[in-house]
């Protein structure tokens, strides 16, 4: 069985990896999971210059999901290169840096750094964080901003350049499409969704920034459907993400147009989701007699029949 895939020419061993931001800097998980399993790990946000992140409370469960405002609180850029960057390739983890700023030169000057890191084999631009009072969303839901930020990007950067986009906009194919144009070479679909939490008893919001990013098996519907119109909007790889928890969402993303997933809050439910799925989307693999994984890209059946086809009535 070729469990393999590929993004944007970087060959993946398998189309399973840990999504930014909930799988640290992924050492942290080297104990409780064989990092060389994954297809890879996708680092916490890196910025210029470390941040703290937003005050607590960071995190809060709801049904099916979890909101959080964690702010993106890192280490820095230059740090990651020089503390954790060595040991990930001393355990031959294939990494994927995401890039976070406030500015396009933000942008440009966190590349610059992690240019110089060995072992990275591609960038996210999260371009999609709604948990910042400055960039991070607002690139990801103006398409002349992002077209802006994705060319310097790309110039800039020595490694493929993946745009992670936001979901809460209008059309999320439009601005799939403006950074395509930009020069991107992969899309990760998608961040979190926009939510808030109240406490009626104190009449107060939950949060210091009042939103917060809603993720988990809740928003899975959601980001599935915007995998798919995202795939036919564009011609180069997605990378689905949004609530998957099991094989069997993992096999839908890919069906869906992914190339590869990424599980993002079930890592905070258990810590050996990555491994889990990447078992039983094996097993589904086996069972449905796939010799190749990369085959269920977009192989969705759409023909009409059993209601399951765009506009069918329920």
């Amino acid at each position: 069985m070729d469990l393999s895939v590929t993004i944007a020419g970087v060959e993946l061993q398998n189309p399973v990896l840990a999504a930014s931001g909930t799988f640290g800097y992924g050492t942290e998980f080297e104990d409780i999971v064989d990092l060389r399993h994954l297809g890879g790990v996708v680092t916490k946000g890196l910025s210029r210059l470390p941040m703290p992140g937003n005050p607590s409370p960071r995190l809060l469960e709801t049904t099916a999901g979890m909101l959080n405002s964690v702010g993106l609180q890192n280490i820095g850029a230059q740090a990651f290169v020089e503390t954790r960057l060595p040991r990930l390739r001393q355990l031959g983890v294939m990494v994927v840096a995401n890039v976070f700023g406030e500015s396009v030169e933000d942008y440009l000057e966190v590349i610059g750094i992690l240019n110089q890191g060995e072992g990275i084999a591609a960038y996210e631009l999260n371009v999609s964080c709604p948990n910042t009072s400055r960039g991070g969303i607002v690139f990801g839901t103006d398409a002349a901003l992002l077209t802006e930020l994705v060319q310097a990007a790309k110039a800039a950067a020595r490694r493929p350049l993946w745009v992670k986009l936001s979901p809460n906009v209008t059309s999320i194919a439009t601005l799939a499409q403006a950074a395509e144009r930009a020069g991107a070479d992969a899309l990760t679909v998608a961040n979190t969704f926009l939510g808030m939490a109240i406490d009626a008893d104190a009449r107060r919001p939950r949060f210091a920034r009042v939103v917060a990013g809603l993720s988990g098996p809740a928003i899975k519907p959601l980001a599935l459907r915007l995998v798919f119109e995202t795939a036919r909007a564009v011609s180069i790889p997605v990378v689905g993400v949004g609530g998957i928890a099991t094989a069997q969402d993992a096999a839908e993303f890919l069906l869906a147009g992914a190339s590869a997933i990424q599980i993002g809050t079930m890592n905070f439910w258990d810590p050996k989701a990555t491994d889990n799925v990447l078992s039983g989307l094996r097993r589904f693999c086996r069972r449905h007699g796939i010799e190749a994984v990369r085959t269920l890209t977009g192989a969705l059946d759409l023909s009409p029949g059993d209601g399951a086809h765009p506009g069918a009535r329920s």
